[in-house]
């Protein structure tokens, strides 16, 4: 498998709302480098887990305000990528 691959695909995204997606829609999220396009992402996911993309739809996550005592700053900004697998294919994220 080659590096470049796992430099797109920064993990998934673990929450309550993207578990529920999976399960019912079989539609899995992840955070993605922000300078990566939709076939980047395609095939990344493709190589890494051996499963055929149907569909991705990419959210740009703007940095949000963080205050820590007296010092000010942002948070990282990233890409959110909702890749949909055809019928039948899974993606075991533990």
């Amino acid at each position: 498998m080659d590096t470049k691959y796992l430099e797109i695909i920064k993990g998934p995204v673990v929450t309550e709302k993207s578990a529920i997606t999976a399960q019912g829609l079989g539609q899995y999220v992840f955070k993605v480098d922000h300078r990566a396009n939709k076939t980047e992402i395609k095939q990344a996911i493709e190589k890494i887990f051996n499963v055929k993309v149907e569909s991705i739809r990419t959210v740009n996550v703007k940095p949000k305000k963080r205050r820590v005592g007296r010092y000010s700053g942002l948070t990282n900004r990233y890409k959110k990528a909702i890749v949909r697998l055809q019928d039948g294919q899974t993606i075991e994220l533990n």
